[in-house]
């Protein structure tokens, strides 16, 4: 493959770090290729936690390759880092291998870094250049810019229902209203992130797994259920397999032992109402390092996320059918005036099978 300019190498650079999806959290997905005269020399990935990082990887590709890096250009996603965390500085490992150019695509946003790294690369004469593809590599790392930054992880709130907005029929059957493309998709969503979030109303009605199993994945997220009363039975299939965190406010003391002695987590975050805190969730799952948490649950849990300002998008699968009375989406309101709705913004439409994806976020975002 021969690379012409700065997009190219980037874009393939892109493609690698892609590969990394579900295997770097909590660090961030990067990508770095090495080009020399147009012809790629190395590549790699950043690899699980405490492991290489993608320019380490590319540059033992280059050498099992034989290939000379001295004077070549990286591209790497996220700019190289430049401090001792579990791996020595990735910025220290390119200029000991001389390189004679990096471009990198967006400063990472980590203070430990934040344009450490560009500067320590241009201090040892290597030539630099950042803002290449920014908006892609900002995309494909977007919890952990939030998490850096807000401290919070990015919140995308998972739901399939009809065009009028149905989730379930009125009795409660909702296996399937999306087809098996849309179904595999929403497994693939659930794969990239951290935690799959639900609610003790979604646990009673559906009794589900909330696992990856439609998608490849080298790791399952962290099932957390939001239990005010810590209703949950210790026989509901999501508590088989892993541990749960089982978020109360209520706590039932002999229910709480159980659990804990199952091996599960329960966390209290009462508010004032005697209900989940769910900022204080967030904030918690934040300190924990969790990048993306994927929501999946009823509307009531829905609701009250978008009330309490958690939710930072939507990702929608509607099918072509009509469900007539129905079970909806979101609990929210009843709104007295326009000026009350949520506004949000869409952020990307696309067809899926037979079904059509929406991601939508709040117009802050």
């Amino acid at each position: 493959m021969q690379i012409q300019n700065d997009t190219e190498g980037m874009t393939l650079a892109l493609e690698w770090a892609a590969r990394a999806m579900t295997s770097t959290a909590p660090n961030p997905r990067v990508g770095c290729v090495i080009v020399r005269d147009g012809v790629v020399i190395g590549a790699g990935h950043t690899q699980p936690p405490g492991q290489a990082h993608a320019e380490i990887e590319a540059l033992r590709d280059a050498a099992a390759r034989g290939a000379d890096v001295r004077g070549a250009t990286a591209y790497v996603t996220l700019e190289p880092c430049n401090h001792f965390g579990r791996t020595p500085p990735c910025s220290h490992a390119l200029v000991r291998a001389g390189l004679g150019r990096v471009v990198a695509a967006i400063e990472d946003p980590n203070p430990l870094v934040a344009g450490q790294g560009m500067a320590t690369l241009a201090a040892a004469g290597i030539d630099t250049r950042i803002g290449v593809l920014a908006h892609e590599a900002y995309e494909l790392n977007i919890g952990f810019f939030s998490r850096m930054r807000r401290g919070l992880p990015w919140v995308r709130m998972k739901t399939a229902a009809s065009l009028d907005g149905g989730t379930a029929l009125h009795n409660g059957v909702s296996q399937w209203i999306t087809g098996p493309e849309a179904r595999a998709d929403g497994h693939a969503w659930r794969a990239r992130a951290g935690v799959i979030l639900t609610g003790i109303g979604t646990v009673k009605s559906d009794d589900p797994q909330l696992t990856v199993r439609a998608a490849d994945s080298v790791r399952q997220p962290q099932r957390v259920i939001v239990d005010s009363r810590l209703d949950i039975s210790l026989n509901a299939r999501i508590l088989v397999g892993a541990p749960c965190t089982i978020v109360a406010a209520q706590p039932d003391v002999a229910r709480a032992g159980a659990l804990r002695d199952a091996g599960h987590e329960v966390l209290l975050l009462p508010n004032p109402d005697g209900k989940v805190d769910l900022p204080a969730l967030m904030r918690e799952l934040g300190r924990r390092e969790i990048n993306e948490v994927h929501v999946e649950a009823g509307s009531k849990l829905n609701g009250s996320l978008i009330r309490e300002g958690c939710v930072d998008e939507l990702l929608v699968y509607l099918a072509p059918c009509l469900l007539g009375t129905a079970q909806g989406m979101f609990s929210l309101g009843p709104y007295d005036d326009l000026a009350q709705r949520q506004q949000m913004v869409f952020h990307q439409v696309q067809q899926i099978g037979a079904d059509v994806r929406i991601l939508a976020r709040l117009s802050a975002n």
